[in-house]
């Protein structure tokens, strides 16, 4: 008898090592469970497992699309990043090393988190394949502050990480920020459609001016508190208002048409145990993000 485990629940849907393509796997899921500057509700560290366990209650076939999104690319769950406990330096090193040989392999990297924070790795490490890339980040803060709570490496200062490796940069849903961070957005001239406008007004009527400000390959990072917290309360960071699934879709949707998305993470998960609906939704975001990112014929790598 063989001594090889099967834990489904740690594997993207879930799938039996028997229905997965034969062929190599284009995407690579990278579970990132880390929280370490957390400033409110812990717990993003289980974030990952949660989405890892709900997704493979999802139906494989999209309906949207009308594909079966996984047979045609190939899904690979690749073993947890462990966090460095020395500090968060130690650990966004370690995500970025992880993250280029994925990359540096092909491979299109999807990214499970865990804190906001490991975007900027994120994004350094992809960049070392298309290093033309702009970030989407959908969000309800601006996470633009250059340090908090004595660290440069603070979830809260993620974005401004990411403006300092030169990366173009349009978010969407934001509703919270400090004045500072107001400042920065207007003197770098920074794409933000705040969530009144993104909430209130149909989407053609702003969405120009995110892709204006896109270049022709993108990364994306959601983080999770861009939904209204009705149907996304396991966040760490709630905000009171929102996006909702289908407004969300619908400029993830516009994105992926008008532009390569190169790769992609999900991220502040925080679960709430007996409350698996937020779970399922960031599975099935996952799922569907990839569908628009992988269209039928086109090829993943570099």
């Amino acid at each position: 008898m063989s001594e090889e485990r099967y834990a489904p629940y740690q594997d993207f849907l879930g799938l039996p090592q028997d229905l997965k393509p034969d062929a190599e796997p284009r995407v690579a899921i990278l579970p990132v469970p880390y929280d370490l500057t957390t400033s409110y509700q812990p717990g993003a560290r289980r974030g990952p497992i949660a989405i890892l366990e709900a997704s493979t209650h999802l139906e494989t076939y999209d309906e949207e699309l009308g594909r079966e999104t996984w047979e045609e690319i190939g899904i690979e769950t690749l073993p947890a990043v462990v966090p460095d406990t020395s500090g968060p330096a130690g650990t966004v090193d370690r995500v970025e090393a992880v993250a280029c040989e994925i990359v540096k392999g092909g491979r299109f990297l999807v990214s499970l988190g865990g804190e906001h924070s490991i975007t900027a790795p994120l994004v350094r490490a992809v960049r070392t394949a298309h290093p033309g890339l702009g970030v989407l980040q959908l969000d309800a803060h601006a996470d633009l502050r250059d340090e908090f709570e004595g660290s440069p490496l603070n979830h809260a200062c993620v974005m401004h990480r990411v403006l300092d490796d030169g990366v173009p940069l349009a978010q969407v849903g934001i509703r919270s920020l400090t004045g500072e961070e107001r400042t920065l957005i207007r003197d770098r001239g920074i794409c933000t459609v705040f969530a009144p406008e993104a909430v209130g007004t149909p989407v053609a009527e702003w969405i120009g001016r995110v892709l204006a400000a896109l270049p022709e390959e993108v990364y994306v990072t959601v983080d999770l508190d861009v939904f209204d917290p009705a149907i996304m309360p396991a966040t760490g960071t709630p905000e009171p208002g929102g996006l909702d699934w289908y407004r969300a879709l619908a400029v993830l949707r516009e994105v992926a048409r008008t532009r390569r998305i190169v790769g992609f993470d999900v991220v502040e998960l925080s679960p709430i145990p007996g409350n698996v609906a937020p779970d399922f939704l960031a599975a099935k975001l996952v799922y569907r993000l990839l569908g628009y990112a992988q269209p039928m014929g086109r090829p993943s790598g570099r």
